[in-house]
Parts: C-alpha cells; sequence; structure tokens
C-alpha cells in the first residue's frame, strides 16, 4: 500500500491545485533558461551567418559586434591579394528605427556586396538581391512580407525576400541591403544638419567608402593564425578567427545578461525549494494524528520518511511537467525567441528532484519528532 498516493488521492483537488501553482514557477524558470538560449543563438547566428574564416576590423577594436570599427572599404582588395584567402567580402552593421504601417521597427541593418561572403545564406521566400539599389532581404520577425516597400533614412526600399532567425544579441530583426546602400544610410544627416556640416566645411574631403570589417574564407589548407599575423602587421588594422569573434561575443556582449538571467535562476529555484518545503511542512503537520497513528502499530521511520518524500517529489516533478508543457504551448509568443533544449529541461528536472528531497527535510523532522500517544490523546 502507497501512504503517498493515498493520501494524495484523498486531498486532489489542494495537490492539483498546488501543482499548478508550482508549475508556473517552473515555467518562469525554463522561459529565463530559453531566453539565455535564445539570445546567445541569435548572437551566433549573426557571425555565423558570413561562414567565414577570418574578421578584419579596426586595430585596437574587438570587431563590429562588441564596439565601433570603421576601416576604409579598399581593404577588401588588399586582403583577397592575401596568400590563403579565397574569398573576401566588405560588411556594415547598423542599428536603423524606422517604421512599418504605422508602427515603431527597430531593424539590425546588414549591408553587404552581392556575390560576396556576407549575405543572407537561405532566402525562404522570394528572391536575393539582384539590384544595385533600393532592394531588401528582411527577417520574418519584422512582420514584412515580398511586395512590402519600407522607408529606411530617405530612400524606400522594396523587400525581395524573407530569411528566418536572423536578429541579433538585443532581439531586434535584421534585414540585408547592398553595401553601397548601407554605407549611404549610415552617412545620411538630416537636411538641417546636412547643411550646417558643408557649411563649415566638414568632411567635404572625407570618403563615404567606410565599412565595419572585412570577412575573408580561406583555403582548406591555409593556416587562419597565419593569415591573421599577416593582417596584424598592418598597423591600422586588427584580425579576428571566426572562434576569437565568438568568443568576444559570448564572453563581453552577452556576459552581463548572462549573469542577470544566472541570479534570477537562482532565486526562482530558492523560492521553490522553500514554497516545497512550506507545503510539504503543512500537509505534515495536518497529518500529524495519522502518523502517530502508523507509528503506535509499529510502522517503522522509513515508511514515514517515505511517505512525507515521495509527496515533495510527485508535487515538484508534477510541478515541472505542467510548467513543461505550459512553455512549450505559449514560447512562440514571446517578444524575443526561446530556445529550449532537452538537456536543459533534463538539468532543471534533476535539480528539481534534488530540491524536493532537501526540502522535505523539515516535514519529515516535525514527522519524527510525533509522539504515538498523539494518536491516543486525540
Amino acid at each position: 500500500m502507497n501512504l503517498a498516493y493515498r493520501d494524495v488521492r484523498h486531498n486532489l483537488f489542494r495537490f492539483v491545485l498546488t501543482c499548478l501553482g508550482l508549475s508556473l514557477l517552473m515555467a518562469v524558470v525554463l522561459a529565463m533558461i530559453g531566453i539565455y538560449n535564445g539570445l546567445v543563438a541569435d548572437a551566433l547566428n549573426i557571425v555565423r551567418a558570413p561562414q567565414v574564416d577570418l574578421w578584419v576590423v579596426e586595430s585596437g577594436t574587438q570587431g563590429p559586434f562588441a564596439e565601433a570599427s570603421q576601416i576604409p572599404g579598399t581593404t577588401r582588395d588588399a586582403v583577397a591579394r592575401l596568400h590563403g584567402v579565397a574569398e573576401t567580402g566588405s560588411i556594415t552593421y547598423q542599428t536603423v528605427e524606422a517604421s512599418n504601417a504605422g508602427v515603431p521597427l527597430r531593424l539590425y541593418v546588414i549591408g553587404y556586396e552581392p556575390g560576396h561572403p556576407g549575405g543572407p545564406q537561405t532566402v525562404t521566400d522570394g528572391r536575393g538581391i539582384t539590384q544595385t539599389h533600393f532592394e531588401l532581404i528582411a527577417d520574418r520577425q519584422t512582420g514584412l512580407a515580398v511586395g512590402d516597400r519600407i522607408t529606411l533614412g530617405r530612400d524606400s526600399f522594396a523587400v525581395v525576400g524573407l530569411v528566418d532567425d536572423v536578429m541579433n544579441s538585443g532581439g531586434d530583426p535584421a534585414v540585408f541591403i547592398t553595401l553601397a546602400d548601407a554605407q549611404v544610410l549610415q552617412s545620411q544627416l538630416a537636411p538641417p544638419a546636412q547643411r550646417v556640416q558643408a557649411a563649415r566645411g566638414i568632411g567635404l574631403a572625407e570618403s563615404g567608402d567606410t565599412v565595419a570589417a572585412v570577412i575573408a574564407r580561406l583555403d582548406p589548407n591555409a593556416n587562419v593564425q597565419q593569415v591573421a599575423q599577416t593582417v596584424r602587421q598592418w598597423k591600422h588594422l586588427g584580425a579576428l578567427t571566426q572562434g576569437e569573434q565568438e568568443g568576444i561575443l559570448i564572453g563581453s556582449v552577452v556576459d552581463r545578461a548572462k549573469r542577470q538571467i544566472g541570479l534570477f535562476l537562482g532565486i526562482l529555484l530558492t523560492v521553490s525549494a522553500v514554497v516545497i518545503a512550506l507545503i510539504i511542512y503543512t500537509m505534515t503537520m495536518e497529518k500529524l494524528k495519522q502518523i502517530a497513528t502508523l507509528k503506535l502499530i509499529g510502522a517503522p521511520d522509513k515508511t514515514i520518511v517515505g511517505l512525507i518524500v515521495q509527496q515533495s517529489l510527485a508535487l515538484g516533478l508534477v510541478g515541472w511537467s505542467f510548467g513543461l508543457v505550459l512553455i512549450l504551448l505559449v514560447k512562440d509568443v514571446f517578444p524575443r525567441r526561446v530556445v529550449l533544449e532537452p538537456v536543459n529541461a533534463a538539468a532543471l528536472g534533476g535539480i528539481i528532484i534534488v530540491v524536493c528531497i532537501f526540502a522535505s527535510g523539515l516535514g519529515v523532522r516535525a514527522a519524527l519528532k510525533v509522539d504515538p500517544a498523539t494518536a491516543i490523546g486525540g
């Protein structure tokens, strides 16, 4: 006879209600894990999208994702002549506020050279960019559709294609335009400001041919470290391998978000442990007379301990199961991408088992201290 099962059946409504409450906590914990995974996935998607081996950036900077980087557009030709380099491309990144059907839209604009590395790998709807100017490929999360038009800066762009899951670490959906359009967009000023600059003679001799980085694919037999060292010998340039760029992104750009989410996870797990402990303690105190009766008829302590620990595990695991189902149902509604891997859910399940065992300690202690005479005393 399983005493925990019989006790749960006797108070089924309260047990289910308690599990639903715990499931909301578990859903929040899983959402936090999924949001962090999504943040990392989005950040790495951007840096991995060009599928290159080397990033040539401004000397003294950590690349276009961690800080500002500006180098001459002619750098691509110089890098292309290096031994071991197979393909090169110039690329720019900038965040732009636009409007779609009267709704403000924050976009991560990627400028690239068609026919060179840096553009979208797979266009899931529509086609790629074929014109030199005013065509755009958008991530589906922008809400744009093929054939729509959107104004960036002072120019109107036609949406010719859509891609999936291309966002930056801040959750802003990406759009791809030609490098020439991107350079115009990043140098455009409002007309009054432009007139002031022209009157002061500022910028008249400056070239607008600057890019955030030059990216390079190497020959299969080329040594990426040797090529990077060659680039670093040019005093005005720095070079980062793909692995180094990804490491900077994870260790610098998303590090604070990672620590913040980790703190929230710790707090939520602590709250879960306290809630489970209080619930089990309350349930134990309510049946002290029944526990005393069990002791009076000779039930061993392990039977009583098993009753309490099994109820604690049932609460935690049922709450975890409900929470997992809940977050899987609503994760697509979140404004940020939620990526929940099976290993994350399994790891949380293991943590919940440990938490439940420790949380049942308070109830076990109260049960073991019960005097069997309580059953007779009424």
